[in-house]
Formats: structure tokens, sequence, C-alpha cells
């Protein structure tokens, strides 16, 4: 028996619809025997759910997907619709702020107290801490305080509203899912800053495919992205179409966690995130 799940990018009820949705019409015409739902909501940590070998169609992380041993299939990856990802397989970190916070650039925020998500993200945690290596003009903490293990964007939001911290790192297509489903909560924040592009984490298979399995899930992503009854889907996970890409697209993500480990942390030894670097070769 192999697993379904799709939690990553399910972010509201609207798109874990969608994503239950689509998943669903992949595995009716790829033809291969139905798979199950996986239930692995918070606050069990998605990690946990990587490690395992009978997922058939579930979302990874871009880093653990480069660090995994042995390496996950590749499926699919989105191209998101929205303007600000050029018609590519990637996404961004929004490093977000409280909506009437004072603050207007990212040094601004610094001597105050950061959060992030979980320590083997690249999107709630290593995207946040690269962008810091640069901003880092001496080995000495610019932030007093980390508030780690918020799991997720919406874990960074409710922080911020509750004034826990005063910038957080969101995963940037979970925030135009958000904004674009729950406008009155994505509402609360606002983007003070973008980092570069990241590849786009992929939709995966660490089950034991043979190749013309594998073959039959890829064509069927392909078609997903085009078929008319999934329209609305599309539409509601703001999806262009779905790509293959080769599983070394994410190495630069690898090779960047390296240098994140190598840098300076930029916030005190002893916040609850500072241990990060010695969990990020988990897959």
């Amino acid at each position: 028996m192999m697993f379904m799940n799709a939690r990553m990018y399910s972010v509201s009820a609207a798109t874990r619809t969608a994503w239950t949705e689509v998943f669903e019409w992949v595995n009716r015409n790829s033809g291969l025997a139905p798979m199950m739902w996986l239930n692995h909501d918070p606050p069990l940590l998605i990690s946990d759910m990587w490690r395992r070998n009978d997922l058939g169609c579930a979302m990874m992380c871009g880093l653990p997907t480069s660090l995994r041993h042995p390496a996950p299939t590749i499926l699919a990856t989105v191209v998101p619709s929205p303007a600000r990802y050029a018609g590519q397989p990637v996404y961004m970190t929004d490093l977000a702020v409280r909506a009437d916070a004072p603050f207007q650039r990212l040094e601004d925020t610094f001597g105050g107290v950061a959060g992030t998500t979980v320590p083997d993200s690249q999107s709630g945690y290593f995207a946040f801490r690269y962008r810091l290596i640069d901003a880092m003009r001496a080995p000495t903490p610019v932030y007093r305080k980390m508030v780690g293990h918020l799991l997720n964007a919406r874990g960074v939001i409710s922080a911020l509203v509750r004034g826990e911290i005063d910038i957080g790192p969101l995963d940037g297509y979970v925030h135009d899912l958000l904004r674009a489903t729950e406008p009155e909560f994505a509402g609360q924040v606002r983007i003070l800053e973008t980092t570069a592009p990241t590849p786009m984490p992929p939709v995966v298979a660490t089950a034991p495919l043979s190749t013309t399995q594998t073959q039959a899930l890829r064509d069927a992503f392909q078609a997903a992205g085009s078929v008319g009854e999934l329209a609305h889907a599309r539409r509601t996970l703001l999806i262009d179409r779905f790509c293959l890409p080769d599983v070394t697209f994410y190495d630069p993500l690898r090779e960047r966690a390296q240098r994140v480990a190598q840098s300076p942390l930029p916030w005190p030894i002893g916040s609850s995130a500072d241990t990060a670097e010695g969990q990020q070769h988990h897959p």
C-alpha cells in the first residue's frame, strides 16, 4: 500500500480540498492501484513523514529532497501562476512583520525578536539565515532572541500578530495561497523583504516504483496541469502548470545550507532554534 499526503501546501480549507482533488485525479488517471490518504497533521512534524518509505505521492521541501538517502523519486513540481514567479518552478521566502509595525527595512528589525518555523525548512529557516549572512558584518548576533519551532507560515503569522516576534519567514507560495483563500488572516502581516528565488518543492514518491509506474504518475501530473475538470482546483492553488525537474535541481539548496552552517548565529546561543544546523541533515 502506498500513501498520499498534500499537507505542505494544504494551508487552508479551500487549498486542502483542491489538493485532494488534484492528487486523487492523478492517482486515478495514472492507472496505479488506489493510494490511501496519510493523516499527518500538526503538531506532528512533517519531517517525520518524509522519512517514510511508502509515500506514493507527497510534497517534500526542496532541502530535505536534496539530502534524503535514498533520494526520492520526483514526480512533478508546481509552476505558480502569480507574476512574481515569472513562469518558473521557483518560490521565495517573504520576510514578514506585523501590518502595523514601524519597520521599513530588514535592518530596522535588528535588535528585536525573530522567529522561524522548523530547523530543517528551506523557506522557514535557511532562506532567512542565508539572507542574514551578508547582513552580519561582525560575528555578533543581530537579534536579541529567536523564537523557533513555529511549525509553519500560519504559526509565524500568529506569532507576529500576538507580538511574540518582530519578524519571521513565510514560504512565499504558502503566503500567496493564504492571501488568496484567507485574506483577512494573511492581511494581518506585510512583507518587509523577499529573498531570491529558489527551486520549488517537488511532489515525490519514496516508495519503490517501477519505471512504468513512475512514468504513469509523471504523465498524470503533466495532464493535471491543463485538464479542464481541474481548472477550478488549479485556480484555487494558483497553479499555472506542472513540470518535471531533475533531482539535481535541488543541489544548490544543500550547498546554501552548508554555507549557513558555517556562518555565525544571528541570535544568541540558547535561543530555541540555535541547534538547527545540527539537525539539517535529517531527511
